[in-house]
């Protein structure tokens, strides 16, 4: 059961890191981070029951900060939509300093 979480959390960390590469929207940006620290939750989740320690504590504290990134994030996304229209991030330009 162990070995078949991990697998699946690699398989869920290398799709989002493909979908962080190729992507250029900024919402389906998110998303893959999002994917890619569930699938960092899962892996802990399953050392944790490999090792028999509190790997939890950890979980809890990545949640945390996804939570966080993704409300800061979604209102930037939001104003960057009602200033240019569009999300999509090579037609960003301006906000390179």
């Amino acid at each position: 059961m162990i070995t078949e979480a991990l697998i699946v959390s690699a398989i869920l960390f290398v799709i989002g890191v493909v979908g962080v590469l190729t992507r250029r929207n900024a919402i389906i940006l998110f998303m893959c981070a999002e994917l890619m620290l569930n699938a960092v939750n899962l892996s802990f989740v399953a050392f944790a029951k490999m090792h028999n320690v509190t790997g939890q504590v950890f979980v809890v504290m990545v949640m945390t900060i996804a939570a966080a990134e993704a409300a800061v994030g979604l209102a930037i996304i939001i104003s960057i939509f009602r200033h240019f229209g569009t999300v999509d991030l090579s037609n960003l330009r301006t906000l390179r300093g």
